[in-house]
């Protein structure tokens, strides 16, 4: 899910998800600076899932719990900087790139990825219900072996 990040780029990352933390808001608890640097600590984008992300954080130098890792996710997604994308109604990605995109589904591999935005024509949505607005629209693409 992430590459270790060698001792000598730690500080940047820990920089880079403490600033990220504090623009959102979210007080920078060790838990959250923890699973922040193994999101965006790179600076890379990512989807993760909650067990993916709990396997890096079980390698890393402090490690949390799988509870902490779903709690932490969801305060991540309401402070508005992750995006939860679900497939299959119970599977559910996170992805830290907030730009409206699409996303491919590998199902042989149950791994999400960014599809080329500029590829991509919605010519009409349907219309709201009365009293509804449309929030956002998630594209996912999915893709299986020939």
């Amino acid at each position: 899910m992430t590459a270790q990040i060698p001792p000598e780029a730690r500080q940047s990352a820990l920089d880079i998800s403490t600033t990220w933390l504090s623009q959102a808001g979210l007080r920078p608890t060790r838990q959250r600076v923890n699973l922040a640097t193994l999101l965006v600590g790179d600076g890379q984008d990512r989807h993760v899932t909650a067990e993916s992300l709990y396997e890096a954080s079980r390698s890393s130098s402090d490690p949390v719990s799988l509870a902490t890792v779903y709690n932490t996710l969801k305060a991540f997604c309401d402070a508005g900087v992750l995006r939860e994308i679900t497939v299959d109604g119970s599977k559910s990605y996170f992805d830290t790139n907030l730009t409206d995109h699409p996303h491919f589904y590998w199902e042989d591999e149950a791994r999400l990825s960014d599809a080329p935005a500029e590829q991509l024509v919605l010519a009409r949505v349907p219309d709201a219900p009365n009293g509804m607005e449309i929030s956002k629209v998630d594209v996912v693409i999915r893709l299986r072996g020939k």
